[in-house]
């Protein structure tokens, strides 16, 4: 985790932090699909905020 100090992740950091391949982050992103993943486009780069994706695991979790 040291490795990622940056708040922004790109999708690889991602997939690399928390397991999310790229194709279901794609998917996740889509508005028409019942599970979204929080995200910015900044211009043609896709980042998710550290802080976001962790508060919408929370919100997402099965008990």
């Amino acid at each position: 985790m040291q490795k990622y100090k940056n708040r922004w992740l790109t999708p690889i950091e991602l997939y690399e932090l928390y397991g999310f391949s790229l194709s279901w982050q794609a998917k996740a992103r889509m508005s028409a699909n019942k599970i979204q993943i929080p995200f910015i486009k900044l211009g043609k780069f896709v980042r998710y905020d550290r802080q976001e994706i962790d508060k919408w695991l929370e919100e997402h979790k099965v008990l």
